[in-house]
């Protein structure tokens, strides 16, 4: 156990078994529904092509803020909570922002949980062939009746949760870290396998198009601001950005490598994943002429319909949705991860304790949004239409990540925050790519101006339109 420990860590503190460790558990927290399935929604709602662009630039454009999280757990060996205590200068009160960790971790997994259970139980349905000789009308029904059951939302639900914790009680290196490795390597191995199978279908060629090609329509429809809102958002929400997982991770993580080199090949990496989904779906759309833009429920829709294709299809189904639900028990996991840190950091509570804890405390919250498409299907927060899930997601999307994400940027630029020049002897520790040190003036000024400006917007989108 002490080759466990981070050398002058507080006792018990473990540190990850190795690189590979780092950049799968930190993509793991990245990868995830919102590369998936949240990613090529937006995608085709926003005109395909030239959104992907939009979204590229602003997913290097708040990379830094990865970088910041990384850089603050790693130099305070602290979850977010204390971070900014340990690492704020006398007389600031940066470190009454901390709960910021807690309660973001907290939102997110609020719906998170509900989705990923939806995922383990179309493992259940594709395994056992309960889609197998249906429609593409006939799939979309199946679905809509999977909403509409109060227990198969709750018992989904409730195994995500279960699974979590588990993972997280085994410990960083044991647990999260060895578990988050498998299921981020066979996530890959088999999305490459899915796109090639996707492309031979018929008419794939007109979904790769829709795809790479900009809809210029779509995009002047839309308006350029709020294309960026979008883009900046899923950025945000694809790189989990804002609420402190980054953080964590970062304290686990020795110093002999560079963080900014780390950090670009998590998004790299990130990036792939969702690249590869788009050319998933997108040809299967085409092929089985489902509208690309039809909503979050077009993974369940578009994909039963790949594989009742194929030969050996409920095999291929059973294990897509596996390794789904391994991409989203992954991000579910690492942000468990965050909120338990936040206890044994904060509170000195043992892990085993912290695990019962928040185990009931995710369970009891996470019930509104599992029940949001059946009991409480009348609640509609964000006007007609929209679901309890809807505002959630809208809370962190647009609220927490964003603002989160400032936090950052102004405790590690500001000379009143941890400071520049702290920030930049921390990030180029080790071997690796160093951090572009003219971004200074852009990151102090420019990124913060923006990300106020897109959040504002937002708003107006949401509500005054």
């Amino acid at each position: 156990m002490a080759n466990d420990l981070i050398p002058g860590s507080k006792a018990g503190r473990e540190m990850l078994g190795s690189r590979l460790g780092f950049l799968l558990l930190s993509a793991g927290c990245a990868i995830g529904l919102g590369n998936v399935w949240r990613f090529p929604f937006i995608t085709g709602a926003y005109g395909g092509a030239i959104f992907v662009l939009v979204y590229l630039v602003f997913l290097f454009a708040i990379l830094p803020i990865m970088i910041m999280e990384f850089a603050v757990g790693r130099a305070s060996r602290l979850n977010m909570g204390l971070a900014l205590e340990k690492l704020e200068p006398h007389g600031t009160r940066w470190d009454s922002l901390g709960w910021v960790a807690l309660a973001g971790s907290y939102l997110l997994m609020m719906f998170y949980t509900t989705v990923t259970g939806w995922m383990l139980i179309y493992c259940w349905y594709m395994g056992f062939g309960s889609l197998e000789g249906l429609n593409p009308a006939g799939v979309g029904n199946f679905f809509n009746q999977t909403l509409a059951d109060p227990m198969v939302q709750i018992i989904g639900m409730t195994i995500t949760v279960a699974i979590g914790f588990a993972v997280c009680a085994m410990g960083v290196r044991r647990g999260v870290e060895r578990i988050v490795k498998f299921m981020m390597m066979g996530l890959l191995l088999l999305l490459v396998a899915l796109v090639a199978r996707s492309l031979m279908l018929p008419n794939a060629g007109s979904g790769a198009s829709f795809y790479l090609m900009p809809d210029w329509k779509k995009f002047s429809d839309f308006g350029f601001l709020n294309v960026c809102n979008a883009a900046m958002n899923q950025a945000f929400f694809t790189l989990s950005v804002g609420i402190g997982a980054m953080c964590i991770f970062g304290s686990y993580q020795p110093k002999e490598r560079s963080l900014t080199g780390e950090a670009v090949w998590i998004a790299g990496l990130d990036t792939f994943v969702g690249l590869m989904a788009g050319l998933i779906i997108f040809p299967a759309c085409f092929s089985f002429g489902v509208e690309p833009g039809a909503g979050p429920g077009l993974i369940f829709v578009t994909l039963p319909n790949i594989f009742n294709s194929m030969n050996f299809g409920k095999f291929w189904g059973a294990l897509f949705f596996i390794f789904m639900a391994f991409a989203s028990l992954s991000s579910v996991i690492a942000v468990f991860e965050n909120i338990i840190s936040y206890s044994v950091d904060c509170w000195g509570m043992p892990r085993k304790r912290a695990v019962a804890l928040h185990m009931l405390g995710v369970w009891l919250l996470s019930l509104p949004c599992a029940l949001g498409f059946s009991t409480l299907a009348f609640v509609t927060p964000l006007g007609s239409g929209s679901s309890i899930l809807d505002f959630e997601d809208f809370l962190v999307s647009n609220n927490i990540l964003p603002l989160g994400g400032l936090l950052f940027l102004l405790f590690c630029c500001s000379r009143r925050g941890w400071g520049w020049n702290s920030f930049i002897q921390e990030v180029d520790m080790g071997a690796g790519l160093k951090f572009p040190r003219f971004l200074r003036g852009y990151l102090t000024y420019v990124l913060p101006f923006l990300i106020l400006i897109l959040f504002v917007t937002g708003y107006i989108d949401k509500f005054w339109k």
